[in-house]
């Protein structure tokens, strides 16, 4: 941490064959591809224990994004009235950070084929999280 802020480091990369904003779907469910996450090597013993058909929470950080936006038409829809990007999953927004549920569908050393990823190609990924089933005990 500094004063003016954080620093996040990328752990990788998107490598998908969405290349542009408005041909992406704004959620996978939507019909977005499947997609390779390169990690770099020196977090490769963080993927210990991940298997083809896990569920993860991929986040990355949307490098493209409008940091300033504030207000959007909720789902591109202009019949709908400006809200809030944080009641909204708009890409634009302060700090543009992409939350994206897939399943692994392939490991190959460092990269992981998971989808449906909405993600462009070359989004840096900055964390991934298990999902996490609620329990009978819970």
């Amino acid at each position: 941490m500094t004063e003016n802020g954080y620093t996040l480091n990328p752990i990788g990369v998107v490598r998908s064959q969405l290349t542009s904003r408005e041909a992406a779907p704004r959620q996978g469910y939507e019909g977005a591809p499947d997609a390779w996450l390169e990690l770099d090597p020196a977090v490769a013993e963080g993927l210990d224990g991940i298997g083809a058909g896990d569920e993860l929470i991929v986040i990355t950080w949307f490098h493209l994004a409008q940091r300033s936006t504030l207000k959007v038409h909720p789902g591109r829809n202009m019949n709908l009235p400006l809200t809030g990007v944080f009641k909204t999953r708009s890409p634009d927004r302060p700090n543009p950070l992409g939350l994206h549920r897939v399943t692994v569908r392939e490991i190959a050393g460092t990269r992981l084929k998971v989808g449906p990823l909405e993600a462009l190609d070359g989004t840096p990924v900055v964390d991934i999280k298990p999902v996490l089933r609620q329990s009978a005990d819970s």
